[in-house]
């Protein structure tokens, strides 16, 4: 509006309203209804020649308000024609609610006010995309040399406004200018809570009413913070175009350090997979591997054991959270059901308990953990077969198994070695299984007892609840039927592991 009154050619002039003055104006408008606002939108500039004009005061007083209620920019009333000049009443209202009013003599035509318009807003429209040409540059110039300092910088001048680049917790990043006011930074905060969409809102700062526009900072599911600005207007379209620019290239930036983390994660998966299935020369990923051993070259593994290759993807982005927290370099390598972690000697197999802690409930029933001993880096092979040993050992969903704890289980967690024992206990044991189901003898229980119990009678009888010279008779038995010596600890080791093995074989007691 206020450009339209120094338009001396148009030999308009301000009769009432002039707080208003700085109303920005869309679109010029000729009415000569008694109510239009009905169909005003806002920021139009309204002529009348006031034929349909109210004849009271307070009804030209309610339709200068109504204008003002639709949020028009100003209303030009022509004289000469059905007035001589703008009614005094209007003038009142108009500086009242602060709605410009400008009176528009005969020789000027409605036209020329609309034509003039017109021409302003598409220069101003062309200078807003050169404006923006210009600025692009130097944001992304500010981006690669200065960071989110320079992008706040340069955006704050571009928009004329201030910018603020707060992360997800809140803290301030980046300011133009610096510093902010707290009472700034605690709208701020409010406008962006946790899962407030992207827009604007309008907030009262120093008694002024200021616009917060802000748009989340993110990169798929990844979210670095809010880009906030704050100014005195609502951001034209083309400003948002600024501002959706300048948030494109903040994404960018604060990616680059997850990307390259990322990739090396990949390289890093890469090297231990080829050290652990390689038979060529692989000395190029013993390299990449170097840096996860500790000061003394040392290394455990952890194997992820599961019933299901969908959930292994879970398993890897836990692992790579949970190394990332403590600190660790990220070696995970996944195959068809099972995932590897590598972690330096001096880690405990509390991290595998913080692992599956981490696990959500499903993914955690479907896996079982082991964590190998301590072994220099060169030995790696192994240690992973013992963690998978170990792992084999532990329940799915239970907690982690270490491989020093299992301790006279790992022959038989193997299937391979559990199937051969099984099939040596089912040809060594058939005379005493065929004893017991004739005879009620209980020689495969007494047997187990006194081979668990190291020979010691007492403590076998005991745990049969039988007298020790009714055990001593049984395994005299059993030793005249397998016709073997249990006085040799070979003989009684074999035994042991093939009942073990071969699971339960007391004979069933008949009807």
């Amino acid at each position: 509006m206020a450009w339209v009154l120094t338009q001396t050619g148009l030999a308009l002039r301000l009769r009432g309203g002039a707080t208003g003055v700085g109303r920005p104006i869309d679109v010029v408008l000729t009415t000569e209804l008694a109510d239009p606002s009905r169909w005003l939108s806002g920021n139009e500039l309204v002529l009348t020649t006031g034929i349909r004009l109210p004849d009271t005061a307070p009804q030209r007083a309610a339709y200068l308000r109504e204008l003002d209620d639709r949020g028009v920019a100003g209303l030009g009333f022509a004289t000469g024609l059905t007035h001589p000049a703008v009614p005094e009443d209007l003038i009142a209202v108009a500086d009242e609610i602060g709605l410009p009013l400008i009176e528009v003599p005969l020789e000027t035509p409605f036209a020329a006010i609309v034509k003039a318009v017109t021409a302003r807003i598409a220069e101003l429209q062309y200078d807003d995309v050169v404006r923006v040409s210009r600025a692009q540059p130097h944001l992304t110039r500010a981006v690669i040399t200065g960071g989110a300092h320079a992008v706040a910088r340069e955006l704050g001048r571009a928009l004329a406004a201030t910018v603020v680049i707060v992360d997800t917790v809140g803290d301030v990043v980046a300011c133009h200018p610096a510093p902010a006011d707290v009472t700034v930074l605690d709208e701020i905060r409010r406008a962006v809570l946790p899962g407030a969409d992207a827009g604007a809102t309008t907030v009262v700062l120093n008694g002024a009413p200021t616009t917060v526009a802000h748009q989340r900072i993110r990169v798929g599911s990844r979210s670095y913070g809010e880009l906030v600005v704050i100014g005195a207007q609502p951001l034209s379209h083309i400003d948002q175009v600024l501002l959706g620019h300048a948030n494109a290239l903040l994404a960018l930036d604060f990616d680059k350090p997850a990307r390259l983390a990322d990739a090396q994660r990949r390289l890093n998966s890469s090297a231990l997979g080829l050290v652990l299935t390689a038979t060529a020369d692989v000395q190029p990923a013993w390299t990449l591997l170097a840096p996860v051993a500790d000061s003394h070259r040392r290394i455990r593994a952890l194997s992820i054991d599961s019933d299901s290759r969908e959930v292994l993807p879970a398993v890897g982005a836990a692992c790579a959270d949970l190394l990332e927290r403590e600190g660790y370099q990220c070696f995970v390598h996944a195959g068809e059901v099972e995932a590897v972690v590598i972690v330096p000697g001096g880690v405990g197999i509390d991290f595998a308990g913080r692992l599956i802690d981490g696990l959500d409930a499903p993914t955690r029933r479907a896996v079982r953990v082991g964590m190998s001993g301590t072994h220099v880096l060169d030995d790696l092979p192994t240690a992973v077969q013992h963690s998978a040993r170990a792992a084999a050992m532990a329940t799915r969903g239970g907690a982690p198994v270490e491989f020093g704890a299992v301790a006279g289980q790992i022959l038989l967690s193997d299937n391979a070695s559990r199937k051969v024992l099984a099939t040596v206990a089912e040809a060594v044991l058939a005379p005493l299984v065929e004893y017991d189901r004739e005879q009620r003898g209980g020689l495969i229980e007494a047997l187990h007892a006194f081979l668990e119990a190291n020979g010691q009678w007492e403590t076998a009888a005991a745990e049969l609840g039988i007298h020790r010279h009714t055990l001593r008779n049984r395994i005299r038995t059993a030793e005249r039927l397998l016709d073997c010596d249990l006085g040799v600890a070979r003989v009684r080791a074999e035994l042991l592991l093939s009942l073990l093995a071969g699971g339960d074989r007391r004979a069933p007691v008949p009807n």
